[in-house]
């Protein structure tokens, strides 16, 4: 039987895998143990077998031939030919009548599907097509550690240095569901020593082994964050020195206007605007070049960080203070009594878990969904990355780094874009500060642009994999525009609710059919300049392609193949790692991957400062101010009050056996969780009269959905914890498949109340109740069960 190495692409930890075909059938997948990701791996991977070998997988191409609405889409079978000229015909129509960003391409996530051996050449295909526009949930899932994070850290937040860490804050992050890789290094960073705080409603993964479990009432993160970053400034535990010379914190703010107290000054430049900071010991002004990152003459000796200062300018007198001093203020707002009231974590927790980022570090971090699915996830993530940069550690051994990893040429295709389409991105006028800055549209506004226009007509998409109507809030205009478009061409494995408004659907082969590129596996040093090609295993089952593949033919028949290597994968793959100095032929020779010789800078900024504004690290930000959002994070007012109809607070998670939408038909995982779940405390169980697997309703304003009930005590008080993406049968297990608006999450929550920065939808914290269903709802019958 051949073993085959390679990497499991199924979510964004990429664990390295072995994989064992038999006669033609991939027949198990188990951990590679020498691979830099060290042996970790999860049952969704070792299920891929099922996967690859379901009976429910698209293998043909398939046009529709009924009125979208009707239960049967009467799917035709049409060959390749004719498909890839449907939809290069329908782009080119659409093109010319309406321009060409009428028509979105659509992808699903790179982080929990193997999209990403793709995800690329799809956004290249939209930008040579002419079209800012990519249907993606980056706002609900990685926007803010990858890119929102810039606003702070000129930067994506790093990498946690797991070697050298001394203690490690999880923040609305359970690696042991969504990242396994981080979780062996996290377990093992804690063996050697490292103190571990997690944040979460659920003690579930690793915060069952945390030195501190904050059980934080769902959306009151940033209030949480400010209390204890308040706690440290009170008592002086923070790394003074670097806030003084590597944030922003001394820059005098005007009270007047919020802005930085600035003068226009000669410097080597020219005359421009520099900014002042205080001198505490010499009792006067400094002036800082934002554009060298320097002050111009001699450094103030004490900058001042806390306390204000009155200036005079142009006769006149200016109250001013130190950046920090506004911080500081803000966080004082929130004491740890008054916190705990707000965020459900106990103040004596709040005032220890400061003192534990004090004493214990060099301290790493890493937050995700449970930050971004929020009204407040722009600034709720600042304000975690201002707590974890008050300690000094960012960027240095043992803090978050961004480690070395193998250069690749960018194919993503920005560069093929008309020089001002990419301003021209659904939502980029209500949120330049947002995903839309780089073509990341919303659903939200995506369905505004079909049926109303706005900001102009969209007529077509061609989607890879998305499955928006499981995966995002209850958007009500989502479904008439799926039905309201001229043409809507949808590629996966699997024909899921979302695509049942497709005029034609194209088979993917899995991704043990087809290769992928991993440039680095985002885990220390080794990891991270790790490269590696992985092979398939098997030939595409039936007539699946890979996504790649479908891109490069549309190119071809769009008359763009000399943008895609003259339609020649392999010539494109060669063009993206040109730059490593790794022939394609010895890349092919070693499945297993190869290191490449690369060396991790610590402390980058210590050459040239960050890449904001001010060149520090911004705890105040004119970015945001001009945008019209506060420039420090501050919680607005509450969006999603409770209420004596919905006391409760709902929130939503990972479990170990699905992600998303995906793999709930398949047998050996659903056996494990056959129904969909709703957990609650003990005390709340008592109150409502709700027993161990008892049918409950869960109720918002808006809808309701049932579930089993699942008691526990490892749950922040007075919240509920319910599970989204469920609508498939498991016919080998007798399970049957759950209509998605009775048994759904996301039809409790609006999408009207969203981040303004981002367009996050407020997913967390919403107001809900839960009562006890008798008799027992009978599951709805879905047509067209299958896995997504």
């Amino acid at each position: 039987m051949p073993e085959i190495r390679g990497y499991c692409p199924l979510c964004i930890s990429r664990c390295g895998a072995i994989s064992t075909v038999e006669a033609g059938r991939l027949v198990k997948v188990r951990p590679d143990p020498e691979h830099p990701t060290g042996g970790s791996f999860c049952v969704k991977g070792r299920a891929a077998p099922e996967l690859v070998h379901s009976d429910q997988r698209l293998l043909h191409p398939l046009m529709r031939t009924r009125p979208k609405g009707d239960a049967d889409p009467g799917w035709r079978r049409v060959s390749w030919d004719e498909a890839l000229d449907f939809t290069a015909e329908r782009i080119r129509q659409s093109a010319e009548h309406a321009g060409a960003e009428s028509v979105v391409f659509g992808v699903t996530t790179p982080s929990g599907t193997a999209v990403a051996d793709a995800f690329g050449w799809i956004h290249r295909l939209a930008h040579a097509v002419g079209s800012p526009n990519v249907l993606f949930a980056t706002e609900n899932c990685n926007w803010h550690k990858d890119f929102g994070s810039a606003l702070t850290f000129g930067s994506n937040i790093g990498i946690p240095d797991f070697d050298h860490t001394g203690c490690m804050l999880f923040w609305g992050f359970n690696p042991s569901t969504s990242w396994p890789a981080y979780a062996r290094a996290a377990t093992e960073a804690k063996r050697r020593g490292a103190r571990l705080i997690v944040v979460d409603p659920r003690r579930a993964g690793l915060a069952g082994s945390a030195d501190q479990w904050l059980a934080v009432r769902p959306g009151s993160d940033l209030v949480l964050a400010l209390s204890i970053a308040g706690e440290m400034i009170e008592n002086g535990w923070y790394d003074q020195d670097f806030i003084a010379h590597w944030s922003n914190g001394p820059l005098l703010v005007r009270s007047d206007d919020g802005r930085f107290m600035a003068a226009e000054r000669s410097t080597p430049q020219g005359a421009q605007r520099v900014l002042m900071a205080w001198d505490a010991r010499r009792q006067r002004t400094a002036a800082y070049d934002p554009v060298r990152g320097a002050y111009l003459d001699d450094p103030p000796d004490k900058p001042l960080l806390l306390g204000d200062v009155v200036l005079r300018e142009q006769g006149r007198e200016v109250r001013c203070r130190p950046a920090f001093q506004v911080f500081a203020e803000c966080c004082a707002q929130y004491p740890p009594e008054r916190a705990a009231t707000l965020s459900g974590v106990p103040a004596r927790q709040i005032r220890e878990t400061a003192r534990l980022l004090y004493e214990s570090g060099p301290v790493s971090f890493f937050h995700w969904a449970g930050i971004c699915q929020q009204a407040e996830a722009t600034q709720s993530g600042r304000a975690i990355g201002l707590l974890c940069a008050l300690t000094g550690s960012f960027g240095a051994p043992g803090g978050n780094v961004r480690f070395a990893v193998p250069p690749l040429n960018d194919i993503m295709g920005f560069d093929l874009l008309p020089q001002d389409r990419l301003g021209k991105a659904l939502g980029r006028e209500d949120r330049p500060l947002g995903p839309s800055a780089k073509g990341w549209v919303t659903s939200r506004d995506f369905a505004r642009a079909v049926l109303e226009s706005e900001p102009y007509p969209v007529r077509g998409l061609l989607s890879f994999g998305a499955n928006p109507l499981l995966t995002k809030p209850n958007t009500p205009t989502l479904d008439p525009a799926l039905r309201a478009l001229d043409f809507y061409v949808h590629a996966d494995m699997f024909l899921n609710p979302t695509a049942q408004y497709a005029d034609l659907v194209l088979p993917v082969a899995s991704p043990w059919e087809r290769e992928g590129l991993a440039a680095g596996f985002q885990l220390g040093e080794r990891g991270s300049r790790w490269l590696q090609l992985r092979q398939p295993v098997l030939p595409p089952q039936g007539e699946s392609r890979s996504d790649t593949a479908i891109v490069f033919a549309l190119a071809d028949r769009l008359g763009l193949g000399d943008r895609f290597f003259d339609a020649d994968q392999r010539a494109g793959l060669r063009h993206q790692i040109a730059p490593t100095g790794i022939g394609l032929e010895a890349l092919e020779q070693h499945p297993e991957g190869v290191p490449l010789p690369l060396e991790t800078a610590y402390r980058p900024y210590l050459h040239g400062g960050f890449d904001t504004p001010t060149k520090r690290i911004e705890i105040y930000s004119e970015t945001l101010l001009d945008a019209g959002l506060a420039p420090i994070p501050a919680p607005g007012p509450d969006r999603l009050p409770l209420s004596d109809a919905y006391p409760l607070r709902l929130t939503t998670a990972k479990w170990p056996y699905f992600c998303h939408s995906q793999h709930h038909a398949m047998p050996s995982l659903r056996g494990k969780l056959p129904e969909p779940l709703v957990e609650l405390g003990p005390e709340l169980a008592e109150r409502k009269g709700i027993s161990e697997g008892d049918w409950v309703r869960i109720e918002s304003a808006l809808g309701s959905m049932r579930a089993r009930a699942r008691i526990t005590d490892r749950l922040a008080v007075d919240t509920l914890c319910a599970q989204y993406g469920w609508w498939e049968s498991c016919p080998e297990l007798g399970l049957p498949d759950y209509a998605i608006d009775r048994f759904n999450y996301n039809a409790l929550i609006d999408d009207a109340r969203f981040d303004p920065a981002s367009g996050s939808n407020a997913m967390r914290g919403y107001p809900c109740s839960i009562a006890r269903v008798v008799p027992v709802p009978p599951p709805a019958t879905q047509v067209n069960s299958g896995c997504h």
